[in-house]
């Protein structure tokens, strides 16, 4: 009897293990920027999107874009959102990387909300007056320098007449403040932040005059884990694929998410519409990118686009 009793508490105890373990949440880190790129994960986490694939996710600030691939083969994070640009030249850099799902991509609102901002004092009336300038970027090589320096090209200004250095955007305010750069290439919401701030005016619109539709942000992880972990992968595109349409659709559930990950006033988010989110990526999309980078001689090798994102 006393060994019945104790097969059935064990047998118990077992079911409610096996159970636990069944329900219980993987957890995965992803890294982005202070970007609206990033929304539809940002938001994924605030509305239980992921909880409800199954997934604990956690939302990483990464300061420069530039550096969100050495995070995720550090395994500090297990996706991360590099630009396009970021991507292309770390898997050209030799770095196993592989695209698990579509983030952000280029159209008229988000052209139109890049901008390069100059600093009081400086003045800017076309992109010849860029030579010689300090020009801060959020990561060299990342998405808003290569355009900027593709605009350049376009106007028959050589890139190397311009100095850029690197600024992440929490600080572009007050690198614009004390004089630190001339101009620093950024987007919504720091435009209208600084502008209402009376740190500068927008020098070009140049995202807005190349017109692109490209990808601007997609999810990368390492091959190795995304092979080793195909379940999670699922469940992470899932939830992105779910998320998405919210983002573009459900400014204010969409603004909240931006503004909880990046710190800024929600009143400010609001103001601009997040870039819009995009979970499906093709190879042929970043053609245009792999043209673009190696015309500015940043790709080394031929890039295999089918192998650049996961199946």
């Amino acid at each position: 009897m006393r060994h019945r009793i104790i097969s059935a508490a064990l047998g118990s105890v077992l079911a409610t293990l096996a159970l636990t373990s069944a329900t219980r949440a993987e957890k995965i880190q992803i890294g982005c920027t202070a970007t609206s790129d990033c929304a539809s994960a940002m938001l994924a986490v605030d509305e239980g999107l992921f909880k409800k694939h199954g997934l604990d996710a956690e939302m990483v600030l990464i300061g420069i874009n530039s550096n969100i691939p050495a995070a995720i083969l550090s395994n500090s994070i297990q996706i991360g959102g590099p630009t396009s640009t970021v991507f292309l030249q770390a898997a050209d850099g030799g770095l196993d990387l592989v695209a698990v799902s579509g983030a952000s991509i280029m159209n008229k609102t988000s052209n139109d909300a890049v901008a390069a901002f100059v600093r009081n004092g400086i003045t800017i009336t076309g992109p010849q007056d860029f030579k010689g300038k300090k020009v801060g970027a959020p990561g060299i090589g990342a998405f808003l320098h290569v355009l900027f320096v593709k605009w350049l090209v376009e106007k028959g200004v050589d890139p190397r007449s311009v100095n850029f250095v690197e600024v992440t955007f929490p600080t572009m305010a007050d690198t614009i403040k004390s004089g630190g750069v001339d101009a620093v290439l950024t987007a919504e919401p720091f435009v209208t932040r600084m502008t209402n701030a009376s740190l500068g005016t927008v020098g070009a619109r140049y995202a807005a005059e190349l017109a692109r539709t490209e990808p601007i942000i997609f999810y990368a992880a390492s091959r190795e884990w995304a092979e080793k972990n195909p379940e999670t992968v699922k469940k992470f595109r899932a939830a992105i694929a779910e998320a998405a349409p919210i983002v573009n659709n459900d400014r204010e559930k969409a603004s909240a998410a931006i503004a909880k990950f990046t710190k800024q006033p929600l009143e400010l988010v609001k103001l601009t519409a997040p870039n819009y989110a995009e979970p499906v990526l093709k190879p042929e999309q970043l053609a245009w990118w792999i043209d673009v980078m190696s015309a500015q001689t940043m790709l080394q090798s031929k890039l295999d686009l089918k192998k650049l994102i996961l199946n």
